[in-house]
């Protein structure tokens, strides 16, 4: 059975990675700007035209929304409008341009009721400021360094993680994982990098599959097989508030490069 799963670990970037973290996250948001106003400028100048009695056949001709055609599109014009692109991964582009293919996606499935839940808005510009910074790899050099303290990515290089990825390394030792991305992201004073993983798992199944029993689900217990056993009541309040504790006693051991991790 195959399964995808997310592997995070904090990561100790020196202010050089730090600085070309940023640059790939900038230019991540200068392709997604891009490509939203264009857009937004062929939908605005579609609806004028409307408004003056334009005929359908004779207006301004509409833009693919897809990632290919904004790829293409983006290439096309990278040249004038970024003309440092060569210092960054394709792959930064790449993930401006997915993001906004994914939102007018959801904008428009939510207007004609393909999509359940609330309404979805149209995409906004994004700023240094009010966007998380955050980039995402899907091709290239992605792997886990033998001394499991170490990460490689496209165009960074060599980054040193905050914390042991032994249990990632173990499951692609073993050829039972596959890495299919990596997103580094910032969240507060901390950089993060997440890989998304095709795990393959042993497909579980009964170990008595023609046996029958009889429970009695109640309060005091949470059931009671006919056999006599007792499934005691696994108190998830209780649980997770001897879990947080622990993991209160954890973080506030925990330092980084710009001091106490809050």
């Amino acid at each position: 059975m195959t399964t995808i799963q997310a592997y995070r670990f904090a990561l100790d970037l020196n202010p050089g990675q730090e600085r070309a973290v940023l640059a790939h996250a900038g230019a991540a948001r200068v392709a997604y700007n891009w490509a939203l106003a264009r857009v937004k400028a062929i939908m605005d100048q579609r609806a004028a035209e409307r408004i003056y009695g334009v005929p359908d056949g004779q207006l301004t001709p509409s833009v693919s929304w897809l990632l290919p055609a904004l790829r293409r599109a983006w290439n096309t014009a990278k040249a004038e409008v970024a003309p440092w692109w060569a210092e960054c991964s394709k792959e930064a582009f790449n993930t401006g341009l997915d993001a906004l293919a994914r939102g007018l996606k959801n904008w428009a499935d939510s207007r004609t009721g393909k999509r359940a839940g609330r309404p979805v808005g149209f995409p906004r510009f994004t700023s240094r400021r009010r966007t998380t910074p955050s980039v995402r790899f899907t091709t290239g050099t992605i792997r886990v360094e033998a001394d499991r303290m170490h990460v490689v990515l496209p165009r960074l290089g060599r980054l040193q993680l905050h914390e042991s990825a032994r249990k990632l390394a173990r499951r692609i030792e073993a050829g039972t994982a596959r890495i299919m991305s990596a997103t580094v992201r910032r969240e507060g004073r901390r950089w993060h990098v997440c890989f998304t993983v095709e795990v393959e798992r042993a497909e579980r199944v009964p170990a008595q599959p023609a046996s029958v029993v009889g429970v009695d689900v109640g309060i005091t217990h949470l059931a009671v097989r006919a056999t006599g056993e007792v499934v005691p009541n696994p108190r998830h309040l209780s649980a997770a508030q001897y879990r947080l504790r622990g993991l209160g006693r954890a973080v506030s051991r925990k330092t980084g490069p710009g001091g106490p991790v809050l």
